[in-house]
């Protein structure tokens, strides 16, 4: 369904640790009377956002309901553990879920990570935030599984992390509710894609035709005459390359006797 009615603005929301400043940028540069509202939602608040209509579109974590929403994926972000920088994990570049085995791993609900999935053993209890479970971790309660992005979002100096080479992954992707792709979403769909300005809503542009041009052998000839013109590779009456037969030099002229 195609909106007809352009709103005051096109509100987008984000999860954190996304960045959306590249695309609002080309945003304004694209559409300066029509202003950009910025919505921001925790992971598990970002369905419910779009559905209610907080927000026309959304940087979200996949997966998505998509009976209900359409999405366009963006990045895969590395997954990596957060810990304390007396940890041993510290001492590496990187681990794979095995390293972690005897590890407690904070897993908080705002995370989109499949816990069942991580390494290491589950707290008994999960932390509501990532935030708190930063704080855990800096207590030394546990070790925390989180897209990278998060990691430095929450980044302290007593902390430190490192990339799980085997762990789950997750992917960012701009999503939107399928019954309500308004023009404005598709627009905003088009930078996300990079189209060009020209282009429109997927489709660019139809190009202006070029002008027809007069076969080569035509444009040569002088109108009205089907002669050739002058220099344009007609035969030469000097001689030379397209003068008489035998070409090339001429002889001294013979006297009458």
């Amino acid at each position: 369904m195609t909106g007809s009615d352009t709103p005051a603005s096109f509100r987008l929301a984000y999860v954190p640790g996304v960045t959306p400043a590249k695309w609002v940028r080309i945003w304004q540069e694209r559409q300066p009377g029509i202003p950009l509202t910025l919505v921001a939602v925790t992971a598990d608040e970002a369905s419910g956002a779009l559905r209610d209509g907080a927000a026309d579109a959304g940087f979200v974590r996949l997966p998505v309901d998509r009976t209900v929403f359409s999405a366009i994926p963006l990045y895969t972000e590395t997954t990596v553990v957060v810990v304390p920088k007396d940890h041993l994990v510290a001492a590496v570049d990187e681990v794979s879920a095995e390293d972690l085995a005897d590890d407690i791993v904070l897993h908080p609900l705002d995370d989109t990570l499949p816990w069942e999935t991580l390494p290491g053993r589950p707290a008994i209890e999960r932390p509501a935030t990532t935030a708190d479970a930063i704080e855990l971790v800096a207590a030394g309660v546990g070790v925390l599984v989180v897209p990278q992005s998060l990691a430095r979002l929450h980044h302290r100096r007593d902390l430190t992390y490192r990339p799980v080479t085997d762990a789950p992954q997750s992917q960012v992707a701009l999503s939107w509710p399928e019954d309500a792709t308004t023009d404005l979403v598709e627009d905003f769909i088009g930078i996300v894609r990079g189209r060009t300005v020209n282009s429109t809503r997927g489709r660019a542009s139809t190009p202006a035709a070029e002008p027809k041009r007069a076969p080569a052998a035509a444009a040569r000839r002088k109108p009205g005459t089907g002669k050739p013109a002058a220099g344009t590779g007609g035969k030469n009456p000097r001689g030379g390359a397209g003068g008489p037969k035998g070409g090339g030099k001429r002889g001294k002229p013979r006297r009458r006797s």
